[in-house]
């Protein structure tokens, strides 16, 4: 429970930050889309004997990357996430199918066993955490300029087209950690819902990302609390408390508004 309350917290650090972008940006589907490609990264990593955690984040920065580079080129938007999104995902499932002579639990990868962290777990989730936050630290600025507005990020001396790529591989870092806390389906959740939680609370971008982060990991462990206390999945709890903390925030910020 140490290692499993340790590694929901260091998930939600890292994805806080890049969840506000998420939602700012209008990228939910974009984060799911790369989600979904990292199945087939880890079925290429046990098929090539190697860490799975850079299988995932391979395939899902080249997901993202191709993404990024194909959009507005003849296909919608929605449309390209949708078809490379459930491409992916089933390649990634037929590929395990064929793997011989590895014992490989799906649903784990599917939904999260984050009782299963090991240590080395727990380092590979805190590293990427760490190398994320840094990275979105150190682009704050440019990031929080391109994603108001693009022109002026230009007129700024800034290329939005950069600031976009470097949050394709925070994306890609983030889906890779969080595979084994909240599995491929949820990690979308973990991205989206606390930083819209944190939207009705906060005053600036800069409170909003660590309210998110607050809320992110309050919901790791009070997730596991409910999960050891009513003998439910670990991944799911994690986000159906989430989930409420959205609700309940959201109500609160609608009677605010209204009074």
């Amino acid at each position: 429970m140490t290692r499993a309350t340790l590694a929901g917290v260091g998930v939600a650090f890292a994805a806080a930050p890049l969840g506000c972008f998420v939602v700012w940006r209008r990228m939910a589907y974009f984060g799911d889309a790369t989600a979904h490609a990292a199945i087939l990264g880890v079925a290429l990593s046990l098929a090539l004997e190697m860490s799975i955690f850079a299988g995932a984040m391979a395939v899902a920065l080249i997901m993202a990357v191709t993404v990024t580079v194909l959009a507005g080129r003849g296909y919608a938007m929605d449309t390209l996430l949708g078809v490379l999104a459930h491409s992916a995902l089933a390649f990634g499932l037929v590929a395990v199918s064929f793997l011989s002579g590895v014992r490989i639990d799906l649903m784990a990868y599917l939904f999260g066993d984050i009782l299963a962290v090991s240590r080395s777990d727990l380092l590979v989730i805190w590293g990427g955490a760490t190398l994320v936050v840094a990275l979105i630290a150190w682009r704050w600025t440019a990031l929080l300029t391109a994603t108001l507005n693009e022109e002026l990020a230009y007129a700024s001396g800034m290329d939005p087209r950069q600031e976009q790529l470097i949050l394709t591989v925070a994306l890609a870092i983030t889906v890779a950690v969080a595979i084994k806390v909240v599995g491929v389906l949820l990690i979308a959740a973990m991205l989206i819902i606390p930083p819209a939680a944190a939207r009705s609370l906060a005053r600036t971008p800069e409170a909003m990302a660590f309210i998110a982060a607050g809320l992110g990991a309050l919901s790791a462990v009070a997730g596991l609390r409910a999960a050891y206390l009513l003998d439910t999945p670990a991944g799911p709890s994690i986000v159906c408390i989430a989930a409420i903390l959205f609700a309940g925030f959201s109500a609160f910020g609608w009677t605010r508004t209204r009074t």
